[in-house]
């Protein structure tokens, strides 16, 4: 028999490696799904202003409306039980073929409320949030692992003393199910990039803790005109460049330097980070005041930080690891082009409980956009372990139980 050539021997190995992947079962796993604990919706329905919840009255129906910000359009979103009952949080799951789900207590979080006030709450929906994935059924077909998982909060209000934040990530760091943090865009009041922060970060860091940031404010809403949109304007747009412009702060005061092994999750793909983040570049290059801040080139942190795949479009899930891809190349130290490396910082979600559809059917339509769009991604779709990485893999690695999975 004729030995392989060395090329040969590789290709057989990767045939073999492709085969193994094929015969071994990836789980789905959405990562941007909320809940509104009860603990938590009893404290919106004993409120007046916004953020609450209200009984709403129109002719003669009334229903539990979901009141975020002052002024939302349409007297704020109808809710009910998909909001905070665990067996429908699993009913939707099942239909949609979700293995595990990281759940995370949903916006305004603790923001509306006092620091004393918001540390209790904090310490109690931890607690609650902890049971309510302990308690989850296991994961079928993956041993070792339950259905649910979750993100902690912390009680980020203004006045609030950095080491009570502390403690609390101390707290979560026991709750062997709270896998992360869900954080808005304000920190303690002056936004991420707030020094007094640092802390924080650093104890985040060591507890290896990923944070989840998600938008909750928008931008100005003078913006969007009179006219009514709906919610269209403010969901499409405004929380897409509310995270941008927060995480472009964070980038600019050097978090990401001086903590380097945060684990970043952002929503909704990073907004317009990816699609803007070579002007930000220029920009940066050309202005005295911040042109030597930075160790890297501001296209180099996108490589550093994951983005939830809830854009809904293959063609921006596409763009998206590509320019992640590319972000090693501009390090100092320079590197290459990998574009595997995109599908490697990318992870399925479904924002369940919104975006139902508006009319009963048996699957959401917003959810099979994004597995679609996963799978028609370029690149993607005919690579079997890039579709895994992306829809379970990923996060299997990211919260640190890959090792119980596959050992």
């Amino acid at each position: 028999m004729n030995p392989l050539k060395p090329g040969q021997r590789v290709m057989t190995e990767l045939l073999k490696s492709i085969t193994s992947m094929a015969n071994i079962r990836h789980p789905i796993i959405d990562v941007h799904t909320h809940v509104y604990l009860p603990r938590y919706a009893a404290e919106l329905r004993a409120r007046t202003s916004a953020p609450r919840i209200l009984n709403w009255t129109n002719g003669a129906k009334t229903e539990e409306r979901l009141l975020i910000l002052d002024g939302e359009p349409s007297g704020g979103r109808p809710i009910g039980p998909q909001y905070w009952d665990r067996d429908e949080k699993l009913e939707f799951m099942r239909r949609h073929g979700i293995n595990i789900s990281f759940v995370s207590s949903a916006n305004p979080w603790l923001d509306f409320l006092p620091a004393d006030r918001a540390q209790t709450l904090a310490h109690e929906l931890n607690n609650n949030l902890e049971e309510y994935c302990a308690t989850s059924p296991p994961a079928e077909g993956f041993s070792g692992l339950k259905t649910l998982y979750g993100f902690g909060l912390l009680p980020l209000v203004p006045d609030v003393e950095v080491s009570t934040i502390i403690q609390t990530i101390e707290h979560l760091k026991s709750l062997p199910h709270i896998r992360g943090i869900i954080m808005g865009t304000k920190g303690i009041g002056k936004g991420l990039d707030d020094n007094a922060l640092d802390p924080v970060w650093d104890a985040i860091q060591a507890a290896r803790l990923v944070v989840f940031i998600h938008p909750h404010y928008g931008v100005d809403s003078t913006a969007f005109g009179e006219n009514d949109n709906g919610h269209v304007l403010p969901l499409a747009l405004g929380f897409p460049f509310e995270t941008t412009i927060a995480v472009t702060r964070l980038i600019l005061s050097g978090v990401l330097d001086r903590f380097p092994d945060l684990r970043l999750l952002l929503a909704h793909s990073g907004g317009a980070l990816p699609q803007l983040s070579s002007r930000l570049a220029s920009c940066i290059q050309h202005d005295p005041i911040v042109a030597n801040r930075l160790k890297h080139d501001a296209r180099y942190y996108l490589g550093q930080l994951y983005f939830d795949a809830v854009a809904y479009g293959s063609e921006e899930l596409t763009f998206v690891s590509r320019t992640i891809s590319r972000a090693s190349t501009f390090k100092n130290s320079g590197g290459t082009v990998d574009l595997a490396v995109g599908s490697t910082r990318l992870l399925f979600g479904t924002d369940h409980p919104f975006f139902p559809p508006l009319e009963a059917s048996q699957k959401w339509p917003s959810v099979e956009s994004n597995l679609a769009a996963i799978r028609s991604m370029a690149g993607v779709d005919s690579t079997p372990e890039h579709q895994a990485n992306i829809l379970g893999l990923n996060a299997l690695r990211l919260f640190d139980l890959h090792d119980q999975v596959y050992t």
